[in-house]
């Protein structure tokens, strides 16, 4: 059975590009959109972040979340990458949807109205229980850090 993802328009958002959807039958990222009615495009300079609205709120059923991807197109053809990722939109999240850009390429970057910027999965989420202990149990590895298991 599949989560419903229950979807909203904020007051100042184009619905007209419509809600996320899956590009293929067997996709697990459903696009997201820049919503930029209000101003047309936004311009990421070179080594800038920006946060870019979408226009969407959401209802992200308990046990789930959605998850905030980088577009692997962008990232290869113009080194547009999301420096949270994945961003967590939680289940009890109940603002607007933005999804921080970051452009790392050496040109400047135009995010055009309508564009496709990320992408969504939603997954489960399990919940831990934390227990103190006075000493964990012994590994291979004990506490070798990064690197600590193959070549640098």
């Amino acid at each position: 059975m599949r989560p419903v993802i229950q979807v909203a328009w904020t007051e100042q958002a184009d619905t007209s590009l419509g809600f996320p959807r899956y590009e293929t039958d067997q996709a697990a990222g459903a696009d997201l959109r820049a919503n930029l009615a209000d101003r047309g495009t936004m311009v990421l300079r070179s080594g800038a972040i920006v946060l870019v609205p979408t226009g969407l709120r959401m209802a992200v059923p308990d046990g789930y979340e959605v998850q905030i991807r980088p577009r692997s197109g962008l990232a290869l053809k113009h080194a547009i990458t999301l420096p949270n990722s994945p961003g967590t939109i939680d289940a009890d999240y109940r603002g607007e949807v933005g999804v921080i850009m970051q452009n790392l390429g050496p040109d400047e970057f135009v995010i055009r109205h309508g564009d496709r910027i990320a992408q969504m999965v939603v997954a489960p989420v399990l919940q831990a229980a934390f227990s103190h202990v006075e000493e964990l149990d012994q590994t291979a590895r004990g506490a070798g850090g990064y690197g600590s298991t193959g070549r640098r």
